[in-house]
């Protein structure tokens, strides 16, 4: 019997040039359920910052964060499940996004929306990132990947699952699908 996935959130999470999108995507199609991807949802500003090398300010962040909040509540609300790939790098940043579930309750990290860190060296990172701009596919410069990982913070009591981004996306879904922090309850094992 297939897990029941409804009304959760998982959010694939990490620097630039993690794969968050293709392994969002991906995941979205084994679970049979939505990708969001968290660059659609930044204003033109935003975007025009990171293309012009500038890191974005909490100023920048936050009402995105919120937008994003606000769009993991409404794909949720009505029992459906929601793939997110988003930076979100900061505890704070996480604690926005787990408010998505109405009864979650600040500093508890027992939400709805869960969280998966794809991580690499850095040198791994930049080198995708200098594919992807030399490609036209995106504009986060590989300049920015510094003040993106000094942003990085992850507290052990937070239960984020961490994957090694230079796996197979196959073999990265396939991780995330098995992990107990992100299957349902009652499909978890003793």
């Amino acid at each position: 019997m297939a897990p029941d996935w409804n009304g959760k959130a998982i959010v694939i999470m990490g620097v630039s040039g993690a794969g968050k999108s293709t392994i969002g995507q991906m995941l979205g199609e084994a679970l049979k359920c939505c990708y969001m991807d968290a660059d659609d949802y930044h204003p033109q500003a935003n975007k025009e910052k990171m293309r012009n090398g500038i890191p974005l300010s909490e100023e920048d962040r936050i009402p995105w964060l919120e937008t994003l909040r606000d769009a993991l509540r409404r794909s949720t609300g009505n029992g459906g499940t929601v793939i997110l790939g988003c930076s979100a790098l900061q505890k704070h940043y996480r604690e926005i996004l787990r408010s998505a579930d109405p009864s979650y309750e600040p500093g508890s990290y027992i939400s709805i929306v869960k969280f998966v860190l794809l991580h690499a060296q850095a040198d791994v990172l930049a080198a995708r990132l200098e594919k992807r701009a030399a490609e036209g596919k995106h504009f986060m410069p590989a300049k920015l990947l510094q003040s993106q990982m000094d942003l990085l913070h992850i507290d052990e009591s937070e239960g984020v699952l961490k994957v090694d981004a230079t796996l197979e996306p196959q073999a990265i879904v396939n991780i995330i699908v098995q992990a107990s922090i992100i299957k349902p309850q009652s499909q978890r094992g003793p």
